[in-house]
């Protein structure tokens, strides 16, 4: 076992010189060659964290300052070979990846480039010409591929972060293989130039991390449509923000976790469980649409993607392609358009088949992977048992599916084992959510988007009508208070308070919550407001001034300043009301 890596608050209290010392002092104890396909000379990084330094001398707000990085090598890093884990498609970029270059803005040092399985095509993190990648926990079992050395690189501790990529669970497994995180976001949020494409109709840029906030935190900044990638996305006007408190989450049925062992099944359980004593409603789905799906991409048509990509560079330069990857292009090379025609259409109607199986439920829960294998089973069976690591990764992305991988125990028989939180397109934040409720953390908002709104009666945390908001897809933010510039009236029915504005200073504060909604969501509670009430504009205690629940009174509306606030109002007139109550 190795050393818990270092909590992000802890990486703050130091400088990024000493970050850098630090990592690559880590980077020769753990004596692990196999991580790294580039290392840069610490002399060059040391050289970017006096840079960040400087920035941060001149007041430049960088939030990863100093946090040392760790990229794929199908990823573009300027000045540094990208490979694909062939040596001979070396070449050198001018510019990063978008992905690498926003993390780098926001303070990261590029330490190197990391092995994978040859041309992202694999998951088990065997398939470099250096040798398998050996699990940062476990080395007698392999790290998981195809993004191997970013994950051990991060579960050694050596790095704070890594960029890796994914496609049928390459961000995914690693993480689980090395008891860290992996996000993979939904398709398109996180742009991919810069990225040597496997099935460019699938590839996502994910990212690693030893902690869910530090790995939401980056790939928040990773996020944001990008000109040099036409498939890149931005969030939809009516994004949810936010699990609800009692969200309906998926489980596959007993038969669907066949290919688990008896103490992963175990482990599984206990993770469903966790969700369920927070509060979440567990029901059982039929996988099979999901699974029918999975297999498509390398069993189908769908595989000739792979040939299209870099098939032809291996037919050419075949003296040094990984067997199991040339012979899998090889193969695709027969693929006809018909067949790819018919897969396509194919998934279509898999696709919808499964979210009719996902009607009512907010997540799916499944299994990273099903097995941890060790070097000797992997190469043993190269083929075989990589497939089998796919079985519950490889359907997310063709159907266009979000997912958080976090760590959910070991055994000594079975290795590690983690779990994904899987939701719709878009839905990234419940996931995250709900990934946070496994690992006992909040995550930090990931949707850079939504309108800060103040509630005070019966939309507040409890009230009669705050299940609204959530249905809406909103997210609670804060406590409130209101500048003391406002009365506070009842509505002829006692179900409402109306907050009206007064002079400045003659009147009182009242306490709310802020919730963030989207833009859709706030337009769609506007629409549903009576009057008196109204949406408008309310001014808190601090200055600043945010979209609330106001209106204006007639003057049959009771004043009902004096009690400080709609909860204390109810709970005032409840009191009166026991009072009066005759005796029996």
């Amino acid at each position: 076992m190795h050393p818990a890596p270092t909590s992000p608050a802890a990486l703050r209290a130091t400088t990024p010189t000493e970050r850098v010392r630090e990592a690559y002092r880590r980077e020769a104890a753990v004596g692990r060659p196999e991580v790294w396909l580039a290392l840069r000379p610490e002399a060059d990084a040391l050289a970017d964290a006096a840079d960040v330094e400087a920035r941060l001398a001149a007041g430049a707000d960088l939030p990863l300052a100093g946090l040392m990085l760790a990229v794929k090598d199908n990823v573009d890093v300027a000045g540094l070979p990208t490979t694909a884990g062939h040596p001979d498609y070396a070449h050198t970029p001018e510019r990063s990846a978008t992905a690498v270059r926003r993390l780098v803005d926001a303070g990261a040092v590029v330490m190197g480039k990391t092995a994978l399985d040859q041309f992202a095509t694999g998951l088990s993190g065997a398939r470099s010409l250096r040798g398998a990648v050996r699990s940062a926990v476990d080395p007698e079992r392999v790290a998981g591929g195809s993004s191997s050395g970013s994950g051990a690189a991060v579960g050694l501790g050596i790095v704070d972060l890594a960029i890796a990529t994914d496609t049928a669970g390459s961000g995914r497994v690693p993480a689980a293989f090395n008891g860290i995180v992996g996000i993979k976001a939904t398709y398109g949020l996180v742009p991919k130039d810069g990225v040597i494409p496997a099935c460019p109709s699938y590839d996502c840029v994910t990212v690693l991390a030893p902690t869910l906030a530090l790995a939401a935190q980056a790939i928040r900044l990773m996020s944001g449509p990008s000109p040099l990638d036409p498939a890149s996305r931005d969030w939809p006007a009516d994004v949810r923000l936010g699990a609800p408190p009692a969200p309906r989450v998926a489980i596959p049925r007993d038969e669907d976790l066949a290919t688990l062992g008896p103490q992963a099944r175990e482990l599984f359980a206990a993770a469903a469980a966790r969700l369920e004593a927070r509060g979440a409603v567990l029901g059982e789905i039929d996988l099979t649409p999901f699974l029918r799906a999975a297999r498509l991409l390398y069993e189908g048509g769908l595989v000739a993607e792979r040939h299209a990509s870099f098939g032809e560079f291996l037919a050419e330069h075949p003296e040094q392609a990984e067997p199991s990857v040339a012979a899998i292009t090889s193969a695709a090379a027969h693929v006809t358009g018909s067949a790819v025609v018919r897969d396509q259409e194919l998934l279509r109607t898999l696709r919808a088949e499964a979210m009719g199986a996902l009607a009512g439920f907010d997540a799916l829960l499944t299994p990273t992977a099903p097995s941890h294998p060790t070097v000797a089973a992997v190469q043993a069976e190269p083929i075989a048992v990589n497939a089998r690591l796919g079985v519950y990764t490889n359907f997310v992305n063709l159907l266009d599916l979000a997912a958080v991988a976090v760590p959910a125990g070991a055994s000594a028989s079975e290795g590690l084992f983690g779990v994904s939180v899987v939701t719709r397109a878009f839905e990234d934040q419940v996931a995250l959510d709900l990934a946070g409720w496994l690992t006992g953390e909040e995550p930090p908002l990931y949707p850079a988007t939504g309108v800060p709104t103040v509630v005070f009666g019966a939309h507040l945390s409890g009230e009669a009508r705050n299940h609204e908001l959530h249905l809406l897809g909103a997210r609670f933010v804060r406590e409130v208070v209101t500048a003391p510039d406002y009365r506070m009236h009842v509505t002829a029915d006692g179900n409402r308070p109306i907050v009206v504005p007064t002079v400045p200073g003659a009147g009182s504060s009242f306490p709310g919550e802020e919730w963030l909604l989207s833009v859709a969501a706030l337009g769609r509670l506007v629409t549903r407001v009576a009057a008196p009430l109204s949406i408008g504009h309310v001014t808190l205690d601090d200055g600043s001034s945010v979209v609330g629940f106001a209106g204006a009174v007639t003057g049959l509306e009771a004043d009902i300043s004096a009690a400080g606030g709609w909860r204390s109002h109810r709970r005032a007139a409840t009191a009166t009301a026991k009072a009066a109550a005759p005796v029996p």
